[in-house]
């Protein structure tokens, strides 16, 4: 490798330390399955035959605002597809430092509301740095758990969660919660690395393909499928709403 050159992200991935182990055991373990015999980058929980994959841990925190984000993952791009309105109730799921968080205030602007969701209360002390200043309207922080997310019922016009939903130990009812939090006909947007292109430097575990991502929202009947977005270089968007 040329000095000097960007790491490749799979190689970052393998830099980052990872947060402390978790429960897998609760709260419905009878939707998940526990194998001894996993990939090392994963917890050993499968859910509809998918394992779930390691979390980063807030010592790796520096690495979200790492300069080169950009060029690598186009999140304006991102957000400008999504098209955020003006006054617009946000939450931010695995919100991180709030890299994104940021970029969502500027457009939902003085008279909006952005939650940061996190599971660790030191990323959320980072994220309320960061979001000083951020112009938002209201910016609050949310100590969610494994299998919610704490958010208000009915409060949210937009639930986006990047690079994160392959990392819930509790993905079924993490999202029956995040439905909960949305008002009607509003939208959970998942962006996740590419599984379906061998050529996106990520770990197998922290891809996620379109399929599998329907395959998990149908069972739940209150979201349907609205479009998938190819815009950007290495992660689909892939937008649902509440019926």
């Amino acid at each position: 490798m040329i000095l000097h050159r960007p790491l490749p992200l799979a190689f970052l991935f393998a830099l980052v330390p990872l947060a402390p182990a978790r429960d897998l055991a609760t709260p419905t373990t009878a939707h998940y399955e526990i194998r001894t015999e996993h990939d090392p980058n994963g917890i050993g929980k499968f859910f509809m035959g998918r394992e779930i994959a390691q979390v980063m841990g807030h010592q790796g925190a520096d690495w979200l605002e790492r300069p080169q984000r950009e060029a690598e993952e186009h999140a304006d791009a991102l957000i400008d597809a999504l098209k955020f309105r003006e006054g617009e109730v946000v939450a931010d799921i695995g919100c991180g430092t709030g890299y994104i968080t940021r970029k969502i205030a500027a457009k939902i602007g003085a008279t909006g509301t952005i939650y940061g969701v996190e599971i660790q209360q030191e990323m959320l002390d980072k994220w309320t740095e960061q979001m000083a200043g951020s112009g938002v309207g209201r910016a609050t922080p949310v100590l969610g758990t494994t299998s919610d997310p704490k958010l208000p019922p009915a409060s949210c016009d937009t639930l986006i969660l990047v690079d994160v939903y392959h990392e819930f130990d509790f993905p079924l009812e993490m999202v029956q919660h995040m439905i909960d939090a949305l008002k009607p006909g509003a939208r959970i947007v998942f962006v996740e690395y590419r599984k379906e292109d061998p050529a996106v430097p990520i770990k197998e575990l922290h891809k996620m393909s379109v399929a599998q991502v329907k395959k998990e929202m149908a069972v739940h009947p209150h979201l349907q499928h609205v479009e998938t977005i190819a815009t950007l270089p290495r992660q689909h968007i892939i937008v649902f709403k509440k019926i």
